[in-house]
């Protein structure tokens, strides 16, 4: 987990979940109509995934707003879902027509959940996730799916992402990162590169 260096541009946003709220923060780029949503990326009010912040600021500077979302009870799966879900209707209300969901490990199976519902997600990055709660790959399409994993993830097994491969529909994509663990920190600056101009190029047209 990272500080957020107060260099960068990131506004707390409030997220109404049903009867409850929960936090998030808004990197938001000028005249931007794409952005992304990284579901979980927001530990406590001042952490956040290492990588989700390498990734955001990428998109800041190429017109992509990112949203990083914390979740009102960290690892209960329906709850997760319901406030990805919740966030990504937030970007939807503010005239955002191009969404991308993000998630980390147990969070991939739920922006897999989550991404189903609206027509506005076009694209959905699980990274090195598990597969309980994923089986919804399958509905996915024609939103395109990327699967990064780690060979030498010792925590959720690369099968995991071979898995839920299986079961989406195309487009797809299954990346292996050779050497790197269940964080994936070992080669964060190539996962974070891989990811960004997956990104661009689902969420910019001029990509």
């Amino acid at each position: 987990m990272h500080d957020i260096p107060g260099r960068y541009e990131f506004n707390p946003t409030i997220i109404t979940v049903e009867d409850e709220e929960t936090t998030a923060l808004l990197r938001r780029a000028e005249g931007s109509n794409a952005a992304m949503l990284w579901a979980g990326a927001l530990f406590e009010e001042k952490q956040i995934h290492p990588m989700a912040l390498d990734v955001a600021n990428s998109l800041a500077s190429e017109g992509v707003t990112s949203l990083l979302l914390k979740y009102r009870k960290p690892y209960e799966l329906p709850a997760s879902i319901r406030d990805t879900q919740a966030a990504a209707t937030h970007l939807i209300n503010q005239r955002f027509e191009r969404i991308a969901l993000v998630g980390h490990s147990f969070s991939g199976a739920v922006v897999i959940s989550a991404g189903t519902k609206y027509d506005a997600v076009v694209a959905v990055a699980a990274l090195a996730s598990q597969t309980f709660g994923a089986v919804t790959a399958g509905h996915l399409a024609p939103r395109s799916l990327l699967l990064i994993h780690g060979t030498e993830d010792t925590r959720l097994s690369p099968y995991c992402s071979e898995q839920i491969y299986s079961w989406a529909k195309r487009p797809k994509e299954l990346r292996f990162i050779d050497g790197a663990s269940h964080g994936l920190s070992e080669h964060k600056s190539e996962v974070s590169q891989i990811l960004t101009m997956w990104l661009l190029k689902n969420l910019k047209t001029d990509h």
